[in-house]
C-alpha cells in the first residue's frame, strides 16, 4: 500500500514529479501552475526515506540551480515559487521550505554520505550559517527568530512579525542539534522546547485546532489572507503531524502531545469522519464565504480533503482511546479522486497522503 501511495505522487497517471534531463527534477503544485520550495523539500524529506538517492539528487540540483540564492543579502535562501522552466515567480523565501530542506540533507549525508558527488552536510550548514548571518539588509533576517528562538513566516521585515504554526517542527531541531554540527547544539534545543511550549498557546483548548497565522505568543493577528488568518485551513493541516512527528522520534511532550491528539480527533470525530470539512474557525464553527480560503483556480468551498483526513489519521500514534483505529481504516480505504465538485489536488492532498502513510507504517 505504501508503495502504491508514493507511485501516485512520483510515477502515476496523476504524478507530481518530473524529471528533467540526465539530472534534475521538480515537484509542482500543479493547481498552482509553479514549483515550490514546500514541495521540492518535501520530495527530498520523502526520497531520503524511501532511499531514492537519484530523486532526491535531482530535485536538490533543479533547487539549487534555479531556486537558491547564491550570493546578495539572501544567499542561501531560496525562491519560494518558481515556473517549472525555473523562471522565479518571487525572489522571497517561505521559512518552511529551509526548514525541510536542511533536515532531508542531513539525513542524506547520514544515509548515503558526503564523499560522491554532493556534499549534504555541507549544504545544510551553508543553509544554517547563512540565516544566521543575515542583519537585515535589504530587509532580509534570520529563519528563527533569535529574540524568542521561533521560526518567521517569512525571513524578512514584513513576515517575521509573525509566524505560522505549521512552521514548528520541534523534531526537526532535535535532529540538528545532534547532526548539523554547526556548533549551535545549545540553541537547537532551547528552539525545539521553545516550539513546543509556542504550539501549546496556538491550540483552541476545546477543539485542538490552531489558526493558520499568528503571533509569536499565540494570539491572533489582526490581519490574514482572504478574511481571517486566525482560521484552521490549508497551512493548519499540517500541524498534528507534525506534534505527531515530534511524539514519535522525541517523545519528551508526552502527556501534552496524547491529549492534544485525542482532542482534535474527538473534533474531527464530532464532525462526522467521512464528512468533516477542510476549513474551520478555531472554534469549530464554520468560517464565512468571504473566509474561505481559495485553492489554485477552483471556487471557494468546503470539501472533505483527504490531506486533512491523512493528518488527522497520523495523530492516531499519540492516541489511546477507541476512536484512533477509525481515523487510520478511514484513511486506508480512501480513495484519491476528484471531489464531487471536480476539485482534485495530487500536490498537497498527495503528499500530505503519503507522509501519513510513511508514518502510519513507521
Amino acid at each position: 500500500k505504501l508503495k502504491s501511495v508514493f507511485n501516485d505522487v512520483f510515477n502515476g497517471p496523476n504524478k507530481v514529479y518530473f524529471e528533467v534531463g540526465d539530472s534534475l527534477g521538480y515537484i509542482t503544485d500543479i493547481k498552482n501552475h509553479d514549483v515550490r520550495t514546500e514541495g521540492m523539500s518535501y520530495g527530498m524529506m520523502i526520497a531520503v526515506q524511501f532511499n531514492k538517492k537519484d530523486i532526491f539528487d535531482r530535485l536538490w540540483r533543479w533547487s539549487k540551480k534555479y531556486m537558491q540564492h547564491q550570493n546578495g543579502p539572501r544567499e542561501g535562501y531560496f525562491a519560494w515559487s518558481c515556473k517549472t522552466d525555473g523562471t522565479r515567480n518571487s525572489e522571497g523565501s517561505a521559512s518552511d521550505g529551509e526548514l525541510y530542506y536542511i533536515t532531508s540533507l542531513i539525513f542524506a549525508s547520514n544515509r548515503w554520505g558526503d564523499d560522491e558527488g554532493i556534499n549534504y552536510r555541507k549544504e545544510a550548514q551553508k543553509i544554517l550559517n547563512c540565516s544566521f548571518s543575515k542583519e537585515g539588509e535589504e530587509g532580509v533576517l534570520p529563519l528563527i527568530n533569535k529574540d524568542n528562538s521561533l521560526i518567521s513566516f517569512t525571513p524578512d521585515k514584513f513576515g517575521s512579525r509573525f509566524t505560522d504554526p505549521s512552521y514548528h517542527i520541534p523534531a526537526f531541531y532535535e535532529v540538528w542539534s545532534r547532526y548539523a554540527y554547526d556548533g549551535r547544539t545549545d540553541f537547537w534545543r532551547q528552539a525545539a522546547t521553545a516550539a513546543r511550549e509556542y504550539l501549546h498557546k496556538s491550540v483552541n483548548d476545546k477543539t485542538g485546532l490552531n489558526p493558520d497565522m499568528n503571533n509569536y505568543d499565540g494570539t491572533s493577528i489582526s490581519f490574514g489572507r482572504f478574511g481571517g488568518g486566525n482560521n484552521f485551513r490549508y497551512d493548519s493541516w499540517r500541524v498534528p503531524a507534525n506534534i505527531t512527528l515530534d511524539y514519535q522520534w522525541s517523545c519528551t511532550d508526552r502527556d501534552w502531545q496524547q491529549k492534544y491528539g485525542e482532542k482534535i480527533q474527538n473534533f474531527f470525530y464530532s464532525q462526522g469522519l467521512d464528512k468533516f470539512v477542510d476549513q474551520y474557525r478555531t472554534d469549530g464553527t464554520l468560517p464565512s464565504q468571504e473566509e474561505i480560503m481559495p485553492a489554485g483556480d477552483y471556487p471557494k468551498a468546503l470539501r472533505h480533503s483527504i490531506g486533512l483526513l491523512a493528518t488527522t489519521a497520523s495523530a492516531s500514534l499519540m492516541c489511546s482511546h477507541s476512536i484512533n483505529k477509525e481515523f487510520v481504516d478511514a484513511l486506508w480505504n480512501a480513495p484519491h479522486v476528484p471531489s464531487p465538485d471536480g476539485y482534485f489536488d495530487a500536490y498537497y492532498d498527495g503528499l500530505l497522503r503519503l507522509f501519513a502513510f510513511m508514518q502510519l507504517s513507521g
